[in-house]
């Protein structure tokens, strides 16, 4: 059989979800579906923890103030399976447009744990792929949950072969690597609106734009792949929201770097615009076709490897706090495996 080299349009969604509000968060990305499929895309992007928001308290306010607004974000989290997403994937079904969405997940095995999870939702609307960020980053622990390797997995679809990793999973070689050799050509990174780790005052602030261009242009030129970044953005709203955290903390987040939102070639040069200081949504041409020629110069997953020297293994295993033998009980509602089906 001849290979097929599919070329379509892709949108990257730089927008700010409705701040802690998962029904209407869900409502503008359903909206934002259907404007992407109506300019022609065939792939729209959502930022990490899309819905219903990016847990920036806890970069500028000590742990100790943060409870009001953990809980806050655990009773608007959502399950997958779940209506939230239901809605969601009913949206994609309509438009015929495939959807990577970034989410805060919640589970019926514990009301404070939750997940920084992905889902990849076919133009049918079935969910393709299942994903919890492996290690959430620095002050992100005290939201998330480490995830684990189920959702390392590249899907084949009609646009090609696609793959996500979240943030600073981006940076983790051998979880880019797993992508790589499943034959990824179309690579999927999240981002949040803004990163602090310093006080800006003070100099050497993460600068969250560069670490993004750096991060997506290695991968693309690594895995001779398209990369959409996917960053998101912070609005007046949510802006006027944290700002009751205190000046300090709004003074942080008003002058810490912006993320960045783009696609990049697999020469890992941009193939698009940049959207960074306000909110939209980004179009680009990809033609998968360009992908095979930089093969020929550095195919690390083929000839350009030595896999009598190395050796990866991933387990894919989906970790759950308890087994049971014997009189095995039902899956709680909407805790499924995602081998039995998450959706159809």
């Amino acid at each position: 059989m001849a290979t097929e080299y599919p070329a379509f349009k892709a949108a990257a969604a730089h927008v700010a979800p409705v701040f802690l509000d998962a029904e209407k968060t869900v409502a503008k990305a359903c909206s934002l579906i259907a404007e992407a499929a109506r300019q022609g895309a065939a792939l729209i992007a959502f930022p990490e923890t899309y819905i219903p928001a990016f847990p920036l308290w806890s970069a500028v306010v000590a742990p100790i103030h943060n409870h009001e607004w953990f809980k806050r974000l655990a009773a608007s989290s959502i399950r997958c399976p779940g209506p939230e997403l239901e809605r969601i994937a009913d949206a994609a079904r309509r438009a015929g447009i495939v959807v990577s969405l970034g989410f805060n997940e919640g589970t019926a095995d514990s009301v404070g744990c939750l997940w920084n999870s992905n889902v990849l939702i076919g133009e049918d609307g079935a969910i393709l792929n299942h994903h919890r960020k492996l290690v959430p980053t620095f002050w992100e622990k005290l939201t998330w949950a480490n995830g684990d390797g189920a959702g390392l997995r590249v899907c084949d679809t009609r646009l090609g072969r696609l793959g996500v990793l979240i943030c600073g999973e981006n940076t983790n070689p051998l979880a880019r690597f797993t992508l790589m050799a499943q034959g990824e050509q179309v690579h999927v990174s999240t981002y949040p609106p803004v990163w602090p780790t310093r006080d800006p005052r003070g100099g050497g602030n993460y600068d969250l734009a560069a670490a993004i261009r750096i991060r997506a242009g290695a991968h693309a030129f690594e895995a001779k792949a398209f990369n959409i970044v996917a960053s998101g953005f912070m609005d007046a709203a949510m802006r006027e929201e944290l700002a009751t955290l205190g000046p300090e903390a709004a003074r942080v987040l008003d002058e810490s770097p912006r993320a960045v939102s783009m696609v990049i070639g697999p020469t890992g040069e941009p193939v698009s615009e940049r959207l960074s200081d306000r909110e939209g949504l980004l179009y680009a041409a990809i033609d998968t076709r360009a992908c095979v020629e930089p093969k020929q110069f550095h195919d690390v997953v083929g000839y350009y490897n030595r896999f009598d020297v190395f050796d990866l293994t991933v387990d894919r295993t989906r970790r759950r706090p308890v087994s049971f033998r014997g009189s095995e009980p039902a899956p709680a509602p909407g805790e499924e495996d995602l081998a039995g089906g998450l959706m159809s």
